[in-house]
């Protein structure tokens, strides 16, 4: 009888704190604003559009909001590489795959400030720090925040990519001077499983939320050719144009098979789809900067100009994104001068 009773106690217990969890993704969910401004099936008729239509429709959007011809230029540097808990599919730096990615720790900040200087002497005007840390903790944030306060004090834009954020770290780096902070959803929430396991869809969330609340300007993007279906793109999409607030800046990028990784060996996507996935992002998001990012070694020059077209206005110089390659400065300039774009 005594154990009876000390079971249903236990259990009496774990209802009340899921009882307590409950209640508080309900706040969560009230505190969240949305506006509904766009369905998935709305966002999904744009995918069906004849590709001249949309392209049209996309360029004028473009042009209503942006100078179609001026591109925001961006550099990204890995500051602490490799050693990651996640279990993020794509991701060559997570620590359970087999790659060719090594753990490697923060870089000193001599080294970040002299690749920050090279960056803006290349003509970039953000320099975006990526660490891949599950979350970092305080002691890890420290070192960082200098970094940003360094790198805003040379009159470039800032940026951090660094996990999820603690209680009170966006305050952090908001005084030290960051300008964006990156956290991507990757995906629609339904194909979101299929990705990762070690973090919610909700903990993405709140750590836009908190960026927001800290009044930083908020970068979040997909990847897209994860195996996704064309819906699930819409999806993702939606996400995003229908938050209170969309997104600054919005990278889109093409998942760049690393041998080793779950998602090595997946059929590879068709570039036109790419390209009307960033038609529907400047249609549906018509005042953030949509981001032509990773993946874009793989394209011919003909598919980076047709991104241009549909709306993309964003890029990343530089020779490699994180741990991937990307298209060099100099190739970029190239074809900047062929297509009469110009950066900012």
């Amino acid at each position: 009888m005594l154990e009876k009773t000390q079971t249903s106690t236990q259990e009496t217990i774990i209802n009340v704190d899921e009882l307590k969890l409950n209640t508080t993704a309900v706040e969560n969910k009230v505190e969240r604003k949305t506006v509904q401004r766009w369905t998935v099936d709305d966002i999904a008729a744009l995918y069906e559009m004849p590709l001249n239509d949309l392209m049209f429709k996309a360029q004028t959007v473009h042009r209503e909001n942006f100078d179609p011809n001026a591109v925001q230029v961006s550099t990204l540097l890995s500051i602490k590489t490799g050693g990651c808990s996640e279990d993020c599919g794509y991701c060559p730096q997570a620590a359970r795959y087999n790659t060719e990615v090594g753990s490697e720790p923060l870089m000193p900040i001599d080294e970040v400030l002299k690749a920050a200087q090279a960056a803006k002497d290349s003509g970039a005007s953000r320099f975006c720090m990526g660490a891949a840390w599950r979350s970092p903790k305080q002691r890890d944030l420290e070192p960082v925040l200098k970094m940003v306060a360094e790198v805003k004090a040379m009159g470039l834009e800032t940026c951090a990519t660094l996990g999820m954020l603690k209680e009170g770290m966006a305050e952090q780096l908001k005084d030290a001077g960051l300008d964006y902070y990156n956290h991507n959803l990757d995906t629609a929430p339904e194909f979101y499983e299929d990705v990762i396991s070690t973090r919610t869809y909700e903990d993405r969330l709140d750590t836009l939320d908190s960026v927001r609340e800290a009044d930083i300007n908020v970068c979040s993007g997909g990847i897209i050719g994860m195996g996704e279906t064309r819906k699930q793109r819409a999806g993702l999409l939606a996400q995003f144009a229908n938050m209170e607030r969309p997104p600054e800046s919005v990278p889109i990028n093409l998942l760049t098979q690393v041998e080793g990784t779950p998602m090595h060996g997946t059929d590879e996507l068709d570039l036109f789809e790419f390209v009307r996935t960033i038609a529907a992002a400047r249609i549906t998001m018509p005042k953030s900067f949509v981001r032509l990012s990773a993946g874009r070694q793989s394209m011919h020059e003909g598919i980076q100009a047709m991104c241009f077209m549909a709306g993309a206005n964003s890029i990343f110089y530089g020779e490699k994104l994180l741990t991937t390659g990307n298209p060099d400065a100099e190739t970029d300039k190239a074809l900047f001068a062929k297509l009469g774009l110009h950066s900012i």
